[in-house]
């Protein structure tokens, strides 16, 4: 399948997918394309850059991926129970130790209150996601 951006001689644009370069080209020889919008006939394929799929491709990590990549490497996950070890460590019932985990606002608004500090991450753990 091949994708084209095509424009009418009214200057519409629209999309369009093709089994390939030469169905488009067959229909286009026979009058068959249309415009979406106008239903124009005069149809020509814009300038486009082909993607290209690789099976092999540099890919050099976002600073989000490796800051989630350092936190998960450097951290204990302590799910549900952030809120409590936070406060047990603030409290020195537990030694201190770099944690992440999931707390409820209130649970943050609470910790905020007594001051210990917190710091929301900007990506979610990975056990929640696909």
């Amino acid at each position: 399948m091949i994708r084209y951006t095509l424009t009418c001689d009214k200057s519409h644009r629209f999309e369009s997918w093709f089994r390939s370069a030469d169905a488009y080209q067959a229909l286009a020889d026979a009058g068959q394309l249309a415009c979406t919008t106008c239903g124009s006939t005069q149809i020509t394929k814009t300038i486009m850059a082909p993607a290209v799929a690789t099976a092999e491709f540099d890919r050099t990590p976002t600073p989000l991926e490796k800051l989630r990549k350092h936190v998960e490497a450097t951290s204990d996950d302590v799910g549900r129970s952030f809120a409590k070890e936070a406060r047990a460590m603030h409290e020195g019932k537990v030694a201190e130790r770099p944690i992440y985990g999931q707390a409820s606002g209130a649970e943050v608004r609470d910790l905020i209150a007594d001051d210990i500090p917190v710091l929301p991450l900007p990506f979610k753990p990975r056990r929640r996601t696909n």
